[in-house]
């Protein structure tokens, strides 16, 4: 699973930063690892050097074997409650995908004739 991570200019991309987002984000996915082909996380501060609620953001993008990419964005107070907020929904969204999937390459059950 390659895992690239992008700030904007009011982050700075320190490699405690993207050590510890790599980290979170691998073990969120690790049961789907065998899907996952690449993570793109892109990590911003809405509000720039001013104060705000809510104004770290984490869009995060997967791209998984022979799907489409499915996306999710999380606002938080801080940039480690966004990433671990979207790897969660990210998580949650890979299993309703796969699942549904799955789903749909069962046949449905054949009718006996009356």
């Amino acid at each position: 699973m390659q895992i690239q991570i992008h700030t904007d200019h009011h982050i700075e991309g320190h490699e405690a930063l993207v050590t510890w987002a790599t980290g979170e984000i691998k073990n969120a996915l690790s049961h789907h690892s065998a899907h996952v082909m690449r993570v793109e996380v892109h990590l911003g501060d809405e509000n720039g050097h001013k104060s705000g609620g809510n104004d770290k953001r984490c869009v995060m993008e997967v791209r998984l074997q022979g799907r489409q990419p499915l996306a999710v964005t999380e606002h938080a107070q801080t940039l480690y409650l966004s990433v671990t907020g979207a790897a969660d929904k990210l998580n949650r969204l890979i299993d309703s995908t796969l699942g549904r999937a799955a789903r749909m390459d069962v046949a449905p059950p054949e009718v006996a004739p009356e």
